[in-house]
């Protein structure tokens, strides 16, 4: 290294030397600089703190404000490494939770349990089900799995008292073991060997129950009268049409020594529960949760309640039930009850051997749901073992139902026929005596029916007892959950409306689609009319029949449009069949001139006038004497 070269380092070094020293800040800037670190480094620990203090909130709003031992730790892990942050923290576990302080930390781990129809995924955070999966079914809006209840949607715990403390299992950790595939146990420790909770799920090899008992082992100091069983479920929007799932959906119960019950369906409710309440069910539109106890919840505080959703696309309705077993104090104390989770299928519930458990299903009262249940549902069921489309499975329904009644059909009509054959006899009585006289006039109609032997009521009595049929199958196909998301034709689910056309617009009381099952009912009622009406006689004095025969199918259109489109293609071949069995009836069973025949024959004969004539004289007796005093 040459002279230059030396001289050239060292003025280097001397001049980041003298940088260094005229740039270096004063003891006051340093000072300054340090005091702003030090603010931005407690800054960021506050904003730490607070979003610790944020998840604690959320996660505990119950708790009094006290924090959940994962906020804790995330708040101790920020203080002063002087202070005893085990001690802090294990303090105000024990002045919380007192002997269950133990269970106040542990993982937050999954636990699934399954079967043959149910997947149940266990948190061991609070010991209740997260998740809880039908396998059988899927939603009708991309076809998801099908769930009950899910992560956040609601509360599920067992609330009591150990002393002042309220506690909850909501906010304890458990630890888990499997029993086999179908059941878990669940334990929560205390700082006492020899006491804990312990909560068990097992589910049914093959069913749709789940077994849950809640035991208090070691504590007598905890009276188990006063333990609540508290469950906030959000129902999931699972089908096509929402508004007809939210009508569908509410919450039933059965007291023991009285009829099932339920809660409104249209708008909000709640009840306390006055006695003994054998279960409870937070029924949706085709699927149930139910809370089934053998001794009965007792009805010391135990109420439910639900809350419609109506801006809500993603759940209908919030189902709320507080539930207490009524279990006497003891050293081990066990709360039992069994849940049901699945489908609302009639035989289904029936052989659960729950009683009314079955008519969670409305299927309609008393003959109307007496005709669904032994009449229309055995024949629908021992359709649906062949396989068949259950578009062909309503078409042979319909036919076997139209069969059944077809001796009634036949008589109707031949009392129609009987009463249109005497049209000539009825048109002379009203010439004779024309509109001046009426009471006369129908005093000899009156006889003319009489002495014919025909009774003008006789046609209104076989089409009375068809009525119960058309009005169990109007709750039978919007209940029956074997027509969910079944496809026939164009309608992609039968248990729902089918619709051609989606409307840019809503049409007031008709909606927004076009349901063409629905129009062609319309339109075979409106065939079936005239057909009918050419049977029929023309009724005097009755001049707006007919058009309100005329009126009817129109107003089916609106009101059937959103309705199951299986309800409409049921109608729409009951139509069809009954305008067949009126024409091969008419053309080739009932004979109008041999009829005539034999009435014109009755007439000749003398005959003793039935009570019901006579009942039907007399008041038009007192009617002319009533006429003649005013006059």
């Amino acid at each position: 290294m040459d002279r230059k070269s030396i001289i050239g380092i060292v003025l280097m070094v001397a001049i980041f030397i003298g940088f260094q020293y005229f740039t270096m800040p004063s003891a006051a800037e340093r000072a300054r600089m340090q005091h702003e670190q030090d603010s931005i480094a407690e800054l960021a620990i506050q904003k730490q703190a607070q979003h610790a203090d944020s998840v604690l909130a959320r996660q505990q709003r119950n708790a009094n404000g006290t924090a959940a031992p994962a906020a804790l730790a995330s708040i101790d892990s920020l203080r002063p490494d002087s202070v005893d942050q085990d001690s802090l923290l294990q303090a105000h576990r024990l002045d919380r939770y007192g002997i269950f302080a133990p269970a106040a930390s542990g993982n937050n781990d999954v636990v699934t349990i399954s079967n043959k129809h149910l997947q149940v995924a266990i948190n061991t955070y609070g010991a209740r089900p997260n998740v809880i999966r039908l396998k059988d079914y899927k939603t009708y809006h991309g076809h998801k799995p099908l769930l009950l209840a899910a992560p956040d949607s609601g509360a599920y715990e067992y609330n009591f008292f150990m002393g002042s403390r309220k506690l909850s299992t909501k906010d304890m950790n458990f630890t888990a073991e499997k029993l086999g595939t179908t059941g878990v146990r669940l334990k929560a420790a205390t700082t006492d060997p020899s006491k804990y909770i312990q909560i068990t799920y097992q589910l049914d090899s093959a069913d749709w129950f789940m077994n849950v008992t809640a035991e208090l082992v070691g504590m007598p100091e905890v009276d188990p009268r006063n333990v609540m069983f508290h469950w906030n479920l959000t129902g999931f929007h699972n089908e096509k049409h929402r508004p007809t799932e939210l009508q569908h959906s509410t919450v039933y119960y059965k007291y023991l020594n009285d009829d099932r019950n339920f809660l409104s369906e249209t708008k909000d409710d709640a009840k306390k529960l006055e006695a003994k309440t054998n279960w409870v069910a937070f029924k949706q539109d085709f699927f149930t949760v139910a809370m089934v106890s053998k001794d009965g919840f007792t009805s010391n505080g135990s109420e439910i309640s639900i809350t419609n959703l109506p801006d809500d696309t993603l759940y209908t309705k919030r189902y709320d039930a507080k539930l207490f077993f009524g279990q006497e104090p003891g050293n081990h104390a066990t709360l039992a009850m069994r849940m049901y989770l699945g489908p609302n299928q009639y035989n289904t519930l029936r052989r659960t051997g729950i009683p009314e458990f079955s008519r969670i299903i409305d299927l309609g009262w008393g003959i109307f749901g007496w005709m669904n249940r032994f009449l229309v549902i055995p024949i629908f069921q021992f359709l649906s073992q062949f396989n068949l489309s259950y578009g062909i499975i309503i078409l042979v329904l319909t036919i076997a139902i139209k069969l059944l009644l077809l001796p009634i059909a036949y008589k109707n009509q031949k009392s129609s026929i009987r009463m249109r054959a005497l049209k000539p006899e009825v048109a002379a009585i009203t010439e004779k005596y024309g509109k001046e006289d009426a009471l006369k006039k129908q005093q000899a109609t009156m006889e003319l029916y009489r002495k014919a032997g025909v009774s003008p009521v006789a046609g209104c009595v076989p089409m009375l007892l068809q009525m119960p049929v058309l009005y169990a199958m109007f709750r039978f196909f919007p209940s029956s959950i074997e027509l969910r998301q079944q496809p026939f034709l164009w309608a992609d689910d039968l248990s729902s409306y089918d619709s051609i056309m989606q409307l840019p617009f809503n049409i007031p009381f008709y909606g927004s689609h076009v349901s063409l099952f629905t129009l062609l009912m319309a339109a075979s009622t409106i065939i079936y009319t005239l057909v009918n009406s050419k049977q029929m006689p023309q009724q005097a004095g009755m001049p707006n029949m007919k058009v309100m025969m005329y009126i009817f199918p129109v107003m089916m259109l609106f009101f059937m449009n959103s309705l199951p489109s299986g309800l409409s293609y049921y109608y729409l071949l009951a139509n069809v069949i009954s305008i067949l069995q009126m024409t091969v009836i008419t053309k080739w069973f009932l004979n109008e001139d041999k009829l005539r025949a034999e009435l014109l024959a009755n007439m000749k004969k003398p005959r003793k006038k039935s009570k019901w004539q006579l009942r039907m004289e007399e008041i038009q007796r007192q009617q002319q004497q009533a006429a003649k005093k005013r006059r």
